[in-house]
C-alpha cells in the first residue's frame, strides 16, 4: 500500500481573492476545456469508443486512453501554468504505469480533477476511471465523456449500486488494459456541517470520531477489492490525502 499527499496551494494570501484577473483566467480555462471536450467527443470519442469497440475492446480502450489522455493533459497545464496553482506531491512513490486502486479523501467537489495532475506525471492519465455520482453522468458534454471513459455511476444506495458496480468492475479484469480506478470512500465532499453530523453519528454508534475526514462507506471499497483482487499489480492499493492551502 502506498500513501501519498497531494497539496494544492497558492502563494500568498492575496492569491485567494477572486480578482477580475483570476476570474478571467478561470473562465478561459473552463471555455478551453469545454470547447476541446466537444471536439474530442465528436471526432475522436465516437471513433475510439464506438467504432473500434466493434472489433476489439482492448484496442478501443487503448485508443480512448491515448486521445483522452491528450485532452485531459490540458487540465494540469491550465491549472498549474495558466491559473498559477502550485501542486505539491509528498509521501511514498506511487507506482507508474501499473494497475492501481486509488483511495482518496474528498475535500472539495473537484478533487477528482486534482488526481489528473498526479496521473499525468505517472503516465496513466488516459486510463484513470472514477466511481462517481450518477447525476454527474448527465452533465452536458462531460457526461458523455464519462460514459466513454467507463466511469462507474452510483446512486449511493447499495441495493441499487451493487449490481452495477460489480458488472462494470468485472469488465476491468483484463491485465492488458491499464487501469487507475479512483474511489472516494467518504461518498461526498467534506464540509464542517457534514463533519459535525458525522461525528454525532460516530459517537452514537461507537465508531471513531474523525476530525479531518468523514466516515468511509466500505461496501463499494470491498466490492472493488473482491472483483479486482487478482487483477491489480502487487501492492497497488494507493491512498491519497488531498490537502488544500
Amino acid at each position: 500500500m502506498e500513501d501519498r499527499k497531494l497539496v494544492s496551494s497558492t502563494e500568498g494570501k492575496r492569491r485567494h481573492e477572486l480578482t477580475p484577473l483570476r476570474a478571467c483566467r478561470g473562465l478561459i480555462c473552463l471555455l478551453v476545456l469545454l470547447s476541446t471536450a466537444f471536439i474530442m467527443l465528436v471526432y475522436f470519442g465516437f471513433l475510439s469508443a464506438v467504432m473500434l469497440r466493434i472489433f476489439s475492446i482492448h484496442y478501443s480502450r487503448k485508443a480512448t486512453s491515448f486521445f483522452f489522455g491528450a485532452w485531459l493533459a490540458l487540465w494540469p497545464f491550465l491549472f498549474e501554468k495558466i491559473n498559477k496553482t502550485k501542486v505539491v506531491f509528498s509521501g511514498e512513490t506511487v507506482p507508474a504505469r501499473e494497475r492501481v486502486l486509488l483511495i482518496a479523501n474528498h475535500r472539495t467537489e473537484v478533487d477528482w480533477m486534482y488526481l489528473w495532475d498526479l496521473a499525468l506525471r505517472k503516465g496513466s492519465l488516459g486510463c484513470i476511471k472514477y466511481i462517481l455520482k450518477s447525476t454527474l453522468m448527465k452533465l452536458p458534454v462531460f457526461g458523455w465523456g464519462f460514459h466513454i471513459l467507463e466511469f462507474i455511476p452510483v446512486e449511493r444506495k447499495w441495493e441499487v449500486d451493487e449490481s452495477t458496480m460489480r458488472q462494470m468492475l468485472s469488465t476491468f479484469k483484463d491485465p492488458q488494459d491499464p487501469l487507475w480506478l479512483a474511489l472516494f470512500p467518504e461518498g461526498t465532499d467534506f464540509t464542517e456541517q457534514k463533519c459535525i453530523r458525522n461525528q454525532k453519528y460516530a459517537a452514537e454508534n461507537g465508531l471513531p470520531i474523525l476530525k479531518n475526514v468523514l466516515l468511509p462507506k466500505t461496501k463499494g471499497f470491498c466490492a472493488c477489492l473482491e472483483e479486482l483482487r487478482n487483477c491489480l499489480d502487487a501492492g497497488c492499493l494507493t491512498c491519497l490525502y488531498i490537502l488544500l492551502k
